[in-house]
């Protein structure tokens, strides 16, 4: 049996580190939070203050006590969608050129350019 290298597609994702999201889907669904980390070979972002999970940390060395930790975990970047801090309101993206002939990403309901 030969060892398969497994093939990771990396894929374009609409969101980027800085973006503000809603999420549109899920236990955290109707939070809104900025991207932290983008994850594009699984798909995935991190968004702050969604999806926290616990973790309980054994002590180090002795003396020490043991800790709870809590941290984001990724989900899926087709469970957020960008949102417009000024028209409050969650929208898609589109890509346009402006007139410096930079292709720029748009929300398509306020028209409202992001980069």
């Amino acid at each position: 049996m030969a060892h398969v290298k497994s093939t990771a597609i990396r894929h374009k994702l609409h969101v980027k580190k800085g973006d503000t999201v809603q999420i549109i889907a899920g236990s955290d669904k109707g939070k809104v939070g900025e991207v932290l980390q983008t994850l594009p070979k699984t798909s995935k972002v991190v968004v702050k203050g969604v999806n926290i999970r616990t973790k309980h940390v054994k002590p180090q060395q002795e003396g020490e006590s043991g800790q709870i930790v809590t941290s984001e975990a990724p989900i899926h970047s087709s469970n957020v969608m960008l949102y417009s801090e000024k028209q409050k309101v969650a929208s898609r993206v589109c890509y346009t050129v402006d007139a410096d002939g930079r292709k720029v990403r748009m929300l398509k309901k306020t028209g409202e350019t992001i980069d």
